[in-house]
């Protein structure tokens, strides 16, 4: 790399600054100058880029959007582990277990639907499709169909493969983990695999929360979507969540992280609990 690929000018980061709020709502601060630095500069030199201008070039006129994908790779944080949070876990398998027992007396909507929106490698929403997979597979003709999304193509195909070091599992029930978690064969580390009774829940799919609508016909009864907001400016998060309110069933659930908070937004969900928010109609 030249000296003059190893500076980010200001202008340069402006640029940077203004594309990754327009495609991903991540509010970069005047403070993160030396981070996006630091995170792009690798990206830069297996490109051969001569500068970090030329790479912002590169990446608005990529039409393939690829780049694009690698650059919020690099910006973006992916720190995540099984059963994070373990407590909406917890309330997880309780809103389960209320769903079945009023589905076995309905005649339709026999499928529980849940999103994982921003599901970095995949462990959430494999945390989910065990706690929903143990309540619901002792009450035949009802099922979980989970979508999981994530801006990052590299995530998805970490997440998509379901295979994890062991010891992402340690806030796993151990009843859970022997149940749903296969030890297989890795030269480097112990390695566990999800099984095919919960990976056949989930569908992966690459989606932007950004995007002005969402696609999906369905409602969802849950909706996941933790420590990404922490990201967003007060203006992102509220249009996102109204987005997500539009798409929670009647008595659905918002579940955010723990350092989150919708106090100071304008919203429709009705506080439950910290961190936890239901869409107050009646629930059907």
């Amino acid at each position: 790399m030249t000296t003059a690929a190893a500076e980010l000018s200001r202008k340069d980061y402006e640029l940077f600054r203004a594309l990754v709020y327009r495609e991903s709502g991540i509010s970069l601060g005047d403070e993160k100058m030396q981070l996006v630095k630091g995170r792009l500069a690798k990206r830069i030199r297996n490109g051969d880029f001569k500068s970090f201008g030329q790479y912002y070039e590169h990446v608005v006129n990529d039409t393939s959007g690829e780049e694009l994908s690698q650059l919020l790779d690099a910006i973006s944080t992916n720190t995540t582990h099984l059963f994070r949070e373990a407590n909406h876990f917890d309330f997880l398998r309780e809103i389960v277990e209320k769903w079945a027992s009023a589905k076995k007396r309905d005649a339709d909507g026999k499928t529980l639907r849940i999103w994982s929106a921003a599901c970095s490698s995949g462990e959430e929403p494999y945390s989910i499709a065990m706690v929903a997979h143990r309540v619901l597979r002792q009450v035949p003709g009802l099922s979980v169909k989970i979508l999981a999304t994530d801006i990052s193509t590299r995530m998805l195909a970490r997440a998509r493969a379901g295979r994890y070091r062991i010891e992402a599992a340690e806030k796993v029930p151990a009843d859970l983990c022997k149940t749903y978690f296969r030890q297989v064969q890795d030269a480097n580390q112990p390695t566990i695999e999800a099984v095919p009774e919960i990976r056949q829940t989930i569908t992966f799919s690459r989606f932007n929360l950004m995007d002005p609508t969402f696609p999906f016909k369905k409602g969802f009864n849950v909706i996941f979507c933790r420590n990404v907001m922490i990201y967003f400016d007060s203006a992102t998060q509220e249009t996102l969540v109204n987005k997500f309110a539009m798409h929670l069933h009647p008595g659905g659930h918002l579940l955010i992280g723990h350092s989150e908070s919708l106090n100071r937004i304008k919203q429709p969900l009705t506080y439950l609990r910290p961190t936890i928010y239901q869409n107050g109609k009646t629930a059907r």
